[in-house]
């Protein structure tokens, strides 16, 4: 529902913007300048017409780089220290997330874009949720966990479910079962409210996502889903939606990772969820207590082709023992 008022909103507030500018872009100051310097080159008035048109131009190439922000995946890397033992002293985790599958890459689009990500020669990669959507395609569904299964690390990729996962109507063509199987045959683990110890050096804890309390009941406290966990290795938890940062510093969290907000996707949406509470944080990078805390914009975006103000990435993580 808040979405659904976000984008009335978000689009009303366009429209009225494109009649305003168009009516009113010969009245802004710079534009009055640009006026003088063109009337003094061509000693001629500058018509209302070329005001409107400068208009359309200008909102025409805003458009452009949102639409080249959402399509063209950048690479955003993080490094953090940390006093617990990693094995060789060091750690490198590539981080993807809302993929929603079909908005901007088909199944071999995200094949192409993984490439960046081994390139990075990971230890381990997280898909920190929003995978698929609605809108998706069993058949790119199907290319996209291949692709995942293709990839060389030394740990694995691991999986949560985000709030589109499992899917909000019945329209698209493939179950969530259907999902699993592909995610599973191709190696990729499935984490719901669950940790895993790897290779015994550090934990990788996925979350059931929040949507799971008014999905399915509910989902497991912070710290009962790590109070039997080792507090002197490191504990890397998979969050889809950055909104439980107090109880998770509480539980001793070494590192969260998290996606959901899109970076904001279209400004200043992402900034009036973080106003009413609905996320903690809408990018980058905090630190709360022991905790460091990370929100990726996504490799891709959800229902809107265009990205103003945040942009597609991956995100490599180097993390170092002190």
């Amino acid at each position: 529902m808040l979405w659904i008022v976000l984008f009335i909103a978000l689009f009303a507030g366009a429209a009225l913007g494109v009649i305003y500018v168009v009516r009113s872009f010969h009245r802004f100051s710079f534009m009055q300048r640009l006026a003088w310097v063109i009337k003094k080159l061509s000693k001629k008035e500058l018509s209302r017409d070329i005001t409107g048109a400068a208009a359309i131009v200008i909102t025409a190439v805003y458009m452009g780089i949102g639409w080249f922000l959402a399509h063209h995946v950048f690479v955003t890397e993080y490094s953090f220290t940390t006093h617990k033992p990693l094995k060789n002293g060091s750690l490198r985790v590539v981080e993807i997330a809302d993929l929603h599958l079909g908005i901007t890459l088909d199944g071999k689009d995200f094949e192409r874009e993984l490439e960046k990500a081994q390139a990075a020669d990971p230890d381990v990669v997280v898909i920190a949720g929003d995978f698929v959507d609605d809108d998706s395609y069993k058949a790119d569904m199907i290319d996209a966990c291949a692709a995942l299964g293709k990839l060389k690390t030394k740990y694995g990729v691991y999986f949560i479910y985000g709030n589109h996962d499992k899917g909000y109507s019945n329209y698209r063509d493939f179950t969530t079962e259907d999902l699993d199987r592909e995610l599973e045959k191709n190696g990729i683990v499935i984490l719901e409210d669950e940790s895993v110890l790897i290779d015994d050096s550090f934990y990788i804890t996925g979350r059931q996502d929040r949507s799971e309390e008014t999905r399915s009941g509910g989902r497991a406290d912070m710290k009962e889903l790590t109070k039997e966990l080792d507090s002197s290795k490191y504990d890397i938890v998979l969050d889809h939606q950055p909104n439980d940062y107090a109880a998770e510093a509480e539980a001793g969290a070494d590192l969260v990772l998290s996606g959901h907000t899109h970076g904001g996707h279209i400004f200043p949406a992402g900034y009036i969820g973080l106003w009413i509470g609905a996320n903690d944080r809408v990018y980058g990078t905090e630190k709360r207590d022991n905790t460091t805390f990370v929100v990726t914009s996504g490799i891709s975006g959800w229902a809107i082709p265009f990205k103003t103000g945040t942009k597609s990435e991956i995100v490599i993580i180097d993390i170092t023992q002190e």
